[in-house]
């Protein structure tokens, strides 16, 4: 299983015990998978449908729940599947208003709420009812990518307006949601894997939160140990190209005027290198017969190297 999939999995077997966050994930699921249908007799009924049977299964769970309509037919006769899509229909026109007017769709009068967004501010005021809300969203129209990938959290709507309210909803618990247009869709996202664990915490899925947590340490620490393994083979390699340059310098005074014509120190420091090539300014330092520090050998090497550079600038004008 995905670890999206997984992340669901999680979502569906949790359960807010207050009634509100119940309205409030229903209300998410309702405006991503709902539909209502208008009968023949005037009356309307609310369709639930979706590629996840889960979801459909969680939703009547919460209609069950919240307005006890688990009664007289089992889910598993209602449930009709077409085209790879599973469907059930809330067929008693009165349930369905209540359901409505509870999710604020429909007036105290029956009168349709006109609304470009997802969801009445009414029904999420709440923070735990947002978080409920997103819960929802999250299961009908959403997806996380591989954390061991990269990170990626988003939900799909299908209006700017929607897209806008989602952001917001997110944006409320500081978590830094952006929006973009992908073909006719407009996707809310996060990329953010530290925001992604919070989105995580908030909607419920406290398993998958330390999944994706043991992920993210690992790869820091990967992160960590390759960004020091870079760091020092730049320095060895960097240690190893001026060691390479000092040693072609020495040679080249070597076979053109001779090393005894450099200054005593200088000529011990010239030995030294071309007797241990490798041997860092350190090590060279305390080979001297008088030791001397880093910083000190460095200074001898760079007077070699500018008394090397003027011998070639005199051959070159000799040439």
């Amino acid at each position: 299983m995905s670890f999206s999939g997984s992340v669901k999995e999680e979502l569906l077997r949790h359960e807010d015990s207050a009634r509100h966050c119940q309205i409030a994930e229903l209300a998410a699921m309702i405006a991503f998978n709902g539909e209502i249908v208008r009968l023949p007799s005037k009356d309307i009924i609310l369709r639930m449908s979706s590629e996840n049977e889960s979801i459909i299964r969680k939703c009547f769970t919460l209609l069950g729940k919240t307005f006890t309509i688990n009664g007289e037919v089992s889910i598993d006769e209602k449930i009709v599947r077409k085209n790879n899509r599973f469907t059930i229909d809330i067929e008693d026109p009165e349930t369905t208003v209540k359901v409505l007017q509870a999710i604020k769709v429909l007036t105290a009068d029956r009168r349709p709420v006109h609304s470009d967004g997802l969801v009445s501010s009414m029904v999420i005021q709440k923070n735990c009812c947002r978080r409920a809300f997103l819960r929802g969203a999250f299961l009908c129209a959403g997806s996380i990518s591989d954390p061991e990938k990269f990170y990626h959290f988003e939900i799909v709507c299908t209006t700017p307006a929607k897209a806008l309210q989602l952001q917001e909803i997110i944006q409320s618990f500081e978590i830094d949601a952006k929006i973009v247009k992908r073909k006719k869709y407009h996707v809310v996202y996060v990329k953010e894997g530290a925001q992604i664990v919070e989105l995580l915490g908030l909607m419920g899925a406290g398993v998958s939160l330390m999944n994706l947590e043991n992920v993210r340490i690992l790869k820091g620490m990967r992160n960590t140990v390759n960004r020091k393994v870079n760091c020092e083979t730049a320095n060895i390699n960097k240690t190893v190209n001026a060691a390479v340059k000092q040693m072609e310098d020495i040679i080249y005074i070597r076979d053109t005027v001779g090393l005894h014509r450099l200054p005593e120190n200088l000529e011990e420091t010239a030995l030294l290198r071309l007797e241990y090539p490798q041997a860092s300014l350190k090590e060279l330092g305390t080979l001297l017969s008088i030791p001397v520090g880093k910083s000190g050998i460095n200074h001898r090497l760079r007077k070699i190297c500018s008394i090397a550079e003027e011998l070639r600038g005199v051959k070159e004008e000799q040439i």
